[in-house]
């Protein structure tokens, strides 16, 4: 995994400068290498972190065909990379290393953009043709790794963060009712395309586009789409069984020492236990909180304690197993809540954010790259909000039913549409695909399966690739092969919900790879700290913040609103069910910083 940067002014000079601070912008994803390309023009950076190839894969690439020049900058990872090549290798090309940037390149020079059909990984790039002058720029089907840009007076700027845009002399960071509405009204998540800061944009997973003479063009190349599901239940099973074992086989091909994120639940311990038998041997991470077996609280999200599951899991498969428990300490967690906005470029969820980033750091200890379960949760219906009906039906994005226009500070709430979270959730049903004679019930369904694949997905993508590549470890995400999502999709919901448990065909299907008690363990969420030290510190630090007349927060957010939630424990979660009062106060940490670090 890496990081890439560039920009395109046509018939203009390049001002190396820029494109040194762009790419320095990036060094945390890429701490084993970098690479430029200068051209007319163009230029084209690289940050690299080795994980396949470690000496042949180094970028930019560049491949001459015909009278063409092609140069690559590629963050991602090909888990079909010897298909390709031998795809290519049957028409006559001849490679020089077994990286999958050779690889994806000159597909992209045979095919251009009907290569995206045969690529199965996780990926953002850009390759320049120096003739054509032109930028083609892709991102992966699902969107896990990321893509910004910025378009200004004909001059197309690109990178993996924001944080390397806003490096060049020419971008600078603004706010404007949009990005407060983002921020306040839709944060941590985000709008697909959106990139908060005024002028910053996303391309969007399964989209690509081409800039040329000024002008930048966007084409959707994938989509989910619902279609006849012919398949018996048993067929459904053994077809999951299938996918996943196959992603997540194709996911441990690594260069570099390699692991599992273990949890006890059900798709982490899935993902441990195939890659255990792939392997052999198999080390594995967990993360904890001090005193947590002291003040864990059972509750509705979050049932039962991880560690005696994760217990289970490891005698279950038994020798070649080695374990590492991470236990954070409250006060890193507060702490980190600022570091983990540097990492992000935006206010995040609070301590799931920083408990990550920490997380990381200590994995990259032993290992360079890691697989994760996220992911399953989204494209199986494992959200509780899949199951509760008054949930379900509500008329809004499920994870996020607070009234959210009283933290509006009072300035804005005649500027900033009140709808506007409501106006972003009816745009998104739009893109809903469902067959014409489909019930009510799966309609919603496939909705629902639309709304949190699109948007709650890719707030937790986001974070996964920004904690953990800031300090240089690459996460893996299988459930996000996007032939599971493409078929799970159109898996009618009576299947999914098999014997009325949350990811009840999962399960099924993988009852060979788990002891019985973490198969039908009820779903227990990422996990974070109850110890009451976190509220208390959180909250001394939001008091400071309220009782500083110069605090960023108090020109957009409503002081008494905030004031309140000091004193009260708001039952309603502010985005998921992990984002309660302690992580909302959070939050409002993390935009204060923010807007004193931007604006």
């Amino acid at each position: 995994m890496c990081g890439i940067a560039g920009f395109l002014k046509t018939n203009s000079k390049v001002d190396e400068k820029s494109i040194f601070q762009m790419q320095h912008a990036l060094k945390r994803r890429g701490p084993d290498q970098d690479g430029l390309y200068l051209g007319n023009g163009a230029a084209l950076a690289h940050t690299r972190l080795s994980v396949i190839d470690l000496e042949n894969g180094r970028q930019p690439m560049i491949y001459r065909r015909g009278e063409e020049k092609y140069i690559i900058v590629y963050n991602g990872e090909l888990y079909n990379t010897e298909e390709v090549r031998n795809r290519l290798k049957n028409i006559g090309y001849t490679f020089e290393s077994h990286s999958d940037t050779e690889v994806l390149l000159k597909s992209y020079a045979e095919h251009k953009e009907k290569c995206l059909d045969y690529l199965n990984g996780i990926f953002s790039f850009a390759i320049f043709e120096e003739r054509s002058n032109r930028l083609f720029l892709a991102r992966d089907r699902i969107g896990v790794k990321p893509f910004f840009y910025h378009l200004k007076n004909g001059a197309f700027y690109f990178a993996s963060e924001i944080k390397s845009l806003l490096s060049h002399p020419d971008i600078k960071a603004k706010l404007d009712e949009k990005s407060i509405s983002e921020i306040m009204l839709m944060g941590p998540g985000r709008t697909p395309g959106c990139g908060v800061f005024s002028g910053i944009e996303e391309l969007i997973g399964g989209h690509y586009a081409i800039f040329a003479n000024g002008e930048l063009k966007i084409k959707k190349y994938w989509e989910l789409k619902h279609v006849h599901h012919s398949d018996n239940f048993e067929q459904t099973s053994e077809k999951v069984q299938y996918l996943v074992l196959d992603a997540t086989k194709r996911q441990l091909v690594s260069d570099v020492p390699i692991g599992t994120f273990l949890s006890g639940g059900l798709d982490s311990s899935i993902i441990t236990s195939v890659a255990k038998q792939e392997l052999g041997s198999l080390m594995t991470f967990s993360v904890d909180y001090e005193e947590n077996d002291k003040f864990f609280q059972s509750s509705v999200f979050t049932p039962e304690n991880d560690m005696t599951y994760i217990q289970k899991m490891r005698d279950f498969l038994g020798d070649g197993i080695t374990h590492h428990r991470v236990i954070l300490k409250t006060e890193d967690l507060v702490n980190s809540l600022y570091e983990a906005v540097d990492a992000r470029d935006l206010p995040g969820m609070g301590d799931i954010d920083s408990s990550l980033l920490l997380f990381s750091k200590e994995v990259k200890k032993y290992a360079t790259c890691s697989l994760s379960g996220e992911c399953a949760d989204e494209i199986f219906g494992g959200y509780p909000w899949f199951r509760d009906e008054q949930v379900r039906n509500l008329d809004t994005f499920p994870w996020s039913v607070l009234k959210r226009d009283e933290f509006l500070h009072d300035d804005l709430k005649e500027v900033i549409d009140k709808d506007y979270s409501k106006k972003r959730y009816e745009e998104a049903l739009k893109q809903v695909s469902v067959l014409k004679n489909s019930s009510p019930l799966e309609k919603r369904m496939k909705e629902m399966s639309r709304l949190n694949f699109d948007y709650f997905m890719q707030t937790l993508l986001d974070r996964k690739d920004r904690m953990s590549m800031y300090s240089g470890v690459e996460v893996r995400v299988p459930f996000c092969d996007y032939r599971i999502a493409e078929y799970l999709y159109s898996v009618p919901w009576e299947f999914k919900d098999y014997l009325g448990r949350e990811k009840g065909l999962l399960r099924h299907a993988m009852k060979n790879y788990l002891p019985h008690d973490v198969l039908y363990r009820k779903k227990s969420p990422y996990p974070k700290t109850h110890n009451p030290k976190f509220l208390s510190l959180v909250s001394a630090e939001l008091k400071k913040v309220l009782d500083n007349a110069s605090s960023p927060l108090l020109k957009i957010a409503n002081k008494k609103s905030l004031e309140n939630l000091l004193v009260t424990n708001n039952p309603v979660p502010w985005y998921g069910q992990l984002m309660t009062t302690p992580q909302t106060i959070a939050y409002f940490l993390q935009v204060n910083y923010w807007l004193k670090k931007f604006f």
